[in-house]
């Protein structure tokens, strides 16, 4: 599985909040992200149904 980068705009006071939540749990904001997206990504699938790459 290749690693991919995404860019996103993020206003300053949602990233400060992102580093407090992050640091909190002992974790960059990168891998708070990932996480945050894994979980969306399985509620998703929890009431939908899995996902294909082919989607």
């Amino acid at each position: 599985m290749a690693i991919k980068s995404l860019s996103i705009r993020i206003d300053e006071e949602m990233l400060n909040k992102l580093h407090v939540v992050a640091d909190y749990e002992g974790r960059s904001a990168n891998s708070q992200i990932l996480i945050l997206i894994r979980d969306c990504i399985e509620a998703y699938e929890t009431k939908h149904g899995s996902i294909s790459e082919a989607n």
